[in-house]
């Protein structure tokens, strides 16, 4: 009986078993035929918006601070000691080259001078005398045995000697007489006195630092601006600039370039420029501060990308290109701007297609698909 019942239960296990591996193959086989039912979705192409690269060399204009300064000022000293005599001059006269400023006096000058053109006059009575007496001697030593050949030698160096001591005094009489002149301030050019700082009594001379009088010309002014070194190659002679300052709101007043030191200032690695501005109106002043607006020009043309595909990172700037297919990351030097384009300069050309809205995430290298334009 024990053994019909345990005979049972392993039938019945057996049963059991059986059915349960049915059941797992039959959903084992459902669950690989739905993998096998689903299809195989082509990842699609990664694509950004891109535009084409600029080669140009347009016009482009900048403004710069300049400094407005008249065309020659200097600081008037006198040249040698003496006390002011005579002041003709204030602040704000006109005057013309050469026109007398003031004059100076010295009583030890005069005395020098004195001096001098005495010592040549008796110097050149020395000479007159010597001569004389070597022309007898040569007269008389055509008769032969007259006048011993040494005396004649002797008459011939004593001239000689007059003659140079002569010269020599000559000398020290102009050099009296042009220190004399040194008394007499004069105007170097034509131009305006802006200051002056002595008056009627006051020893001037080479020991003061104050100078009598500071004049400059007012009727040309000259422009001088400092222009960064990025914009240096693009400066062509006679450039032409448009400038206002701030006491004439609204005037705009033109210039043409005169000059340029042609080498970078070391200082602050700028190329400096000077306009002569014809002031004959007489509406500038010298002194002032101005705004200059520059008109400029490449010396070729280069590539200029839109302001917005330049891409800052820590490592440096770059631009993104997207050609046949392939993603590359070009680093670049930016130039000026120009509305909504920068000029950039690198390994570029104007086949590039550039995209437009680059960003560190886009990943460099081969991608699938076609490119949006």
């Amino acid at each position: 009986m024990n053994m019909i019942l345990s005979q049972k239960r392993i039938l019945l296990l057996a049963i059991v078993v059986a059915g349960l591996g049915l059941v797992l193959f039959s959903a084992f086989s459902k669950s690989e035929t739905k993998e096998e039912a689903i299809p195989e979705v082509e990842e699609a192409p990664v694509t950004y918006a891109t535009t084409g690269v600029e080669f140009d060399n347009p016009l482009y204009e900048i403004s710069v601070p300049a400094e407005l300064e008249p065309a020659e000022q200097v600081a008037v000293y006198a040249k040698i000691t003496g006390f002011v005599q005579k002041l003709l001059v204030d602040r704000g006269d006109q005057v013309k080259k050469g026109q007398l400023l003031a004059v100076l006096e010295a009583p030890e000058m005069e005395q020098q001078y004195l001096s001098d053109k005495s010592t040549q006059e008796r110097m050149h009575s020395d000479y007159l005398f010597a001569k004389q007496a070597y022309e007898r001697l040569v007269e008389a030593s055509k008769t032969s045995g007259a006048v011993a050949a040494i005396e004649l030698d002797r008459a011939k160096t004593a001239m000689e000697s007059a003659q140079a001591a002569y010269e020599a005094s000559k000398a020290g009489a102009a050099h009296s007489s042009q220190m004399q002149q040194y008394l007499r301030i004069t105007a170097p050019f034509d131009g305006v006195i802006t200051q002056r700082n002595v008056s009627a009594g006051a020893l001037a001379g080479p020991g003061s630092e104050l100078p009598l009088f500071e004049m400059a010309q007012h009727q040309n002014l000259r422009l001088s601006l400092s222009l960064p070194e990025r914009h240096a190659a693009s400066v062509k002679n006679g450039a032409k600039a448009s400038f206002t300052v701030n006491s004439l709101p609204g005037e705009v007043f033109e210039a043409e370039l005169s000059r340029t030191s042609g080498l970078l200032d070391q200082s602050d690695r700028s190329l400096k420029l000077e306009f002569d501005v014809d002031n004959s109106s007489g509406k500038l002043q010298g002194g002032e501060y101005a705004q200059v607006n520059l008109k400029l020009q490449r010396s070729a043309p280069t590539f200029w990308v839109p302001s917005e595909s330049v891409l800052y990172t820590q490592s440096g700037t770059y631009v993104m290109t997207q050609n046949n297919n392939e993603i590359r990351r070009i680093p670049v030097r930016e130039g000026i701007r120009r509305g909504g384009l920068t000029e950039v300069f690198g390994d570029l050309s104007s086949e590039d297609s550039i995209i437009v809205k680059p960003s560190e995430e886009i990943k460099v290298g081969p991608i699938g698909g076609s490119t949006n334009k």
